[in-house]
């Protein structure tokens, strides 16, 4: 029998950080955004909602996902839609509870993405209880807001999103702000700043406003669609205020910021996509399926079912590879960017809007690097890594 290897015993066991993204209630939503770019991909599929995912299902997906894990190992839990809200609290309470029933050592956060419509209390002393992490969808202002994220009868929903967001702060639960950026919202950066400020918002993420899917001139407003162009200007002027606010020690995360001094100074990718390397996300709509990206949650991209399957063979199914490998060609601009090596294109999805299509001059990220990651880096610098 072969010997044992000392070094085997002592060698620490490398930990997995393992994600899910949860769609407990499919594409149901109780709101109808002018941009919503998952009713756009789900009305692609055979079937574009799973409705409400069953219990069952719920005991099996998680009994394939803790299989592959072991003790030490942590796992982020991320609810989404839709709505995910309209699953139920009852929903999520059964979720954790069966999470919490497992027999194993591992950290396990949870995030909640919500137009918050339907949080009150109780769902508060829930997420508060339970640790949630939960990211409310608002544009910055009543007016941008206002024009695209309505009630299912047409009405703005911006004054019941910032009560929801003082519901949060009351009882005490963690939570970021997301809003979409669109081409208009972009070509207003100091009314952007002035909401930031106002409303005394420490988190913020910029979701740019995606094309459809496929290239139609339905539902979405067109002129939503960001551009190259604004993505850089809109980044480019909001800098300037970001550092003041740093020197002054009142820091606030902008995520694009954050992503990019992560990247840059610490070589860490904590934006799937930022490096040009896809990755598989494990999106779990409601009847399990499981997709590798939020993008690309069509019938021809699903890569299984995880009500049938572990995490770890799902990970190695062709489709899934597949994905992994699928690298669009390259606009001529890029060959001539200093920054190539580190951006390798970006993300496949965001192409269009904030990196360059084939054939444009002009490319986004291009832009707002050559003008703001030597100012980023050196207010980085000087602000956390000289103490």
């Amino acid at each position: 029998m072969k010997g044992w290897d000392l070094r085997s015993i002592y060698r620490p066991k490398p930990m997995k950080h393992i994600s899910l993204l949860i769609k407990p209630a499919s594409s149901l939503c109780n709101m109808r955004c002018r941009y919503c770019f998952y009713s756009e991909i789900s009305a692609l599929r055979e079937t574009p909602s799973y409705g409400i995912m069953p219990e069952n299902t719920i005991d099996k997906i998680l009994d394939n996902t803790f299989i592959d894990i072991d003790d030490g190992d942590k796992i982020t839990l991320a609810f989404q839609g839709g709505e995910p809200t309209l699953a139920g609290l009852s929903w999520f309470q059964y979720f954790v509870k069966n999470v919490n029933a497992r027999k194993k050592d591992v950290t396990v956060n949870y995030a909640f993405q919500t137009n918050g419509l339907l949080l009150d209390e109780y769902w508060c002393e829930f997420f508060h209880d339970h640790d949630f992490l939960i990211g409310l969808s608002i544009d910055a202002g009543k007016r941008f807001h206002d024009r695209n994220r309505l009630s299912p009868v047409g009405e703005g929903t911006f004054e019941t999103c910032l009560k929801v967001k003082a519901l949060l702060e009351k009882n005490q639960v963690e939570y970021n702000i997301l809003c979409v950026l669109t081409n208009e919202i972009a070509k207003d950066p100091e009314r952007v700043w002035r909401f930031i400020l106002n409303e005394k918002i420490r988190y913020i993420q910029f979701i740019p406003c995606l094309e459809p899917p496929d290239n139609s001139e339905k539902a979405m407003v067109q002129g939503n669609i960001l551009r190259p162009v604004f993505f850089a200007k809109f980044y480019s002027r909001l800098l300037p205020w970001w550092i003041n606010e740093l020197e002054k020690d009142n820091y606030i995360s902008v995520k694009l910021f954050d992503d990019v001094a992560n990247y840059f100074l610490k070589g860490l990718a904590t934006s799937c996509g930022i490096d040009g390397q896809c990755h598989n996300q494990y999106v779990i709509e409601a009847d399990g399926s499981v997709y590798p990206c939020d993008f690309y949650c069509t019938d021809e991209y699903k890569i299984g079912n995880l009500k049938d399957n572990s995490l770890r063979e799902l990970f190695y199914t062709e489709k899934a590879k597949e994905f992994l490998n699928e690298k669009p060609e390259l606009p001529r601009i890029c060959q001539s960017c200093q920054f190539l090596k580190a951006c390798q294109g970006g993300c496949k999805r965001m192409r269009n809007v904030m990196y360059a299509a084939k054939g444009d001059v002009v490319c986004g990220f291009r832009s707002l690097l050559e003008k703001c990651l030597a100012p980023l880096e050196d207010a980085v610098r000087r602000t956390f890594l000289t103490k």
